[in-house]
């Protein structure tokens, strides 16, 4: 029979396929067609793009050489710009903003076919270093009030560019989806004095079932009302409400972690399609106590059809705890 299960967080419901589940079964093999145009993100290219916010240099590259590891640039193409107003108007019962706000591109190696679930650990961690330090940088400004980080990887996830790289857009406005989480988890912590994220991970840490990998300072795990087939969360097992605030020693288990898992999924689904965001504590919010960061990995699988858009409930055909199974047990 098919089970309704509840978000604990959003309150968000999705009907799960109990009965006859699905795994592998849903895997198709994409292959992910290689480009033979000019990519601006490859090393002697990079008059191509807009000059550089930050450059990370390769290990080891002696001062001035022009070796770099992870470069950040401002996207080209930006959905929102620095330079427009923040100035809200009307329009009858409408309410409309200037387009403001900061788009960027995380370049996340020179390597044009190395992903993130294919490079050296301590890569990996320059990259989430690059992530967080810009969020520091950004949050300087009063008038963004979200920073959501995120990655397309295949065109079917929305990548229009083969080289790994992963994107930052700086928002003037807190979007509906983290309202919703950091809400949930309000109510939750004014009836229990707990955060709701932290009650998951301890009981997690007893039953195991829906644990894909156990780091050192982090765990990847399906949510109990996982959206899509094979859904999964990295969280930090220390209650911390914001990304700009994990530490430097921090930041080298995260990349093991963020890293185990994605190739983990590469390995166990044929190197599919994904997304992945951060959810943070939106800037200049008061519910630190309550809300607790956490990086979401959604594969692309399935399709989202009309019942979901029409109702707002996901069906998915893999129980978390199977998926959660299957990925624990990839050998990486």
């Amino acid at each position: 029979m098919p089970q309704l299960r509840k978000d604990p967080v959003t309150s968000r419901w999705i009907i799960v396929n109990v009965e006859k589940p699905l795994a592998k079964e849903l895997v198709k093999l994409r292959p992910h067609e290689k480009s033979s145009k000019t990519c601006p993100f490859c090393p002697g290219n990079e008059l191509m793009t807009p000059p550089e916010i930050a450059v990370y240099p390769k290990k080891g590259a002696a001062k001035g050489q022009s070796g770099w590891q992870v470069r950040v640039i401002p996207n080209k193409f930006p959905a929102l710009q620095i330079e427009e107003s923040t100035e809200k108007a009307a329009v009858g019962i409408y309410e409309k903003v200037g387009g403001f706000g900061a788009h960027e591109v995380i370049i996340e190696n020179p390597d044009h076919a190395r992903e993130i679930a294919d490079a050296p650990a301590e890569e990996v961690e320059l990259v989430l270093r690059a992530y967080r330090d810009r969020c520091l940088d950004l949050q300087k400004d009063t008038r963004f009030k979200y920073i959501l980080i995120f990655k397309n990887y295949g065109a079917d996830a929305g990548a229009s560019l083969e080289h790994p790289h992963s994107q930052l857009i700086a928002l003037p406005v807190v979007p509906s989806r983290v309202q919703g989480e950091v809400k949930g988890a309000s109510r939750h912590f004014e009836y229990t004095e707990r955060c709701i994220f932290c009650d998951i991970l301890k009981q997690e840490s007893t039953s195991k079932k829906l644990t894909v990998f156990d780091g050192e300072d982090w765990v990847a795990m399906a949510p109990f009302a996982s959206r899509l087939p094979f859904e999964t969360w990295i969280l930090p097992k220390s209650h911390q409400s914001s990304y700009s605030l994990v530490s430097d020693d921090q930041l080298k288990s995260l990349a093991l972690t963020v890293k185990t898992t994605l190739l983990k999924m590469k390995k166990a689904l044929k190197d599919p399609p994904f997304n992945f965001m951060i959810h943070t504590l939106p800037l200049q919010a008061k519910e630190g106590n309550s809300f607790h960061w956490h990086l979401e990995i959604i594969p692309h699988l399935t399709e989202v059809s009309g019942f979901e858009l029409g109702t707002g409930f996901y069906l998915n055909a893999t129980p978390p705890e199977l998926a959660a199974e299957v990925l624990r047990n990839e050998p990486v």
